[in-house]
């Protein structure tokens, strides 16, 4: 399932995104995935990796989380590692232009509103069909300016990036070589992917998570972390770190 989630997670619980529960419902004999069990696996392994077994400092950077509820095994594994964290959640998904700065204060907020946006329309929460095409608005560049970092989904963070990147780093995945070319004309430093490259490009964790379930020949409900994380060592998945100025 690829340009919509499934669910969306915060404080160990899962919300149900209701226009993708009609998608789903409309498979009959396939497995479905919308790549969160790789978001709970890899993405947590590759901040372990980059900080314990590279010579990026990543612990000690302003971390930008353009969604949080999104990408929640890397939020939840920055933050554990001391990262100083910008959560963008209502910046990036609600237009709400409160930054939050603590894992407590998101998790009160995830809690109160997530039982509502599930039920929104997709398109209002995030950007889709030619949306997705349009040149950033720089409507919120100052949080921007402010982090380090910029993580999580490459859709959020291109939806406000500034013309002027210079200096920052790009955690994210689903990046084309045209993506690549154009962070480096902004200015950005370094970008790393969580998903290895594939023909020019690193494909979203949707694409990666149906290739582990063909793999694994389990039922998507009885496949456990465990089982991602042990193919993730067979295949030898690491990050993709690319310094580009």
């Amino acid at each position: 399932m690829g340009g919509i989630d499934l669910y969306l997670y915060a404080n160990g619980r899962r919300y149900e995104i209701r226009d993708a529960k009609r998608l789903k419902e409309a498979v009959k004999k396939t497995p479905v995935v919308d790549g969160s069990g790789l978001k709970d696996t890899l993405e947590r392994e590759a901040v372990r990796y980059l900080i314990d077994e590279t010579d990026f400092p990543l612990n000690e950077k302003k971390i930008l989380m353009v969604s949080a509820v999104d990408r929640f095994g890397m939020a939840e594994a920055l933050n554990a590692a001391g990262c100083e964290m910008i959560f963008g959640d209502l910046i990036f998904g609600l237009n709400i232009p409160i930054p939050m700065r603590s894992l407590s204060v998101f998790s009160l907020v995830a809690a109160a509103l997530l039982p509502i946006v599930v039920k929104m329309p997709f398109k209002m929460l995030y950007p889709t069909g030619e949306k997705q095409e349009e040149e950033p608005k720089m409507k919120y560049k100052k949080y921007y300016e402010e982090a380090d970092v910029i993580a999580g989904d490459y859709l959020f963070i291109r939806k406000y990036m500034p013309q002027n990147m210079k200096g920052k780093w790009i955690l994210t995945n689903t990046i084309t070589s045209e993506d690549i070319e154009d962070l480096k004309s902004r200015g950005v430093k370094l970008l790393i992917t969580t998903t290895p490259e594939f023909q020019g490009r690193s494909f979203g964790t949707n694409v990666m998570d149906a290739v582990m379930v063909a793999i694994l020949n389990k039922r998507v409900e009885e496949i456990k972390s465990q089982d991602y994380l042990d193919l993730l060592n067979k295949l030898k998945f690491k990050p993709r770190i690319i310094e580009l100025n």
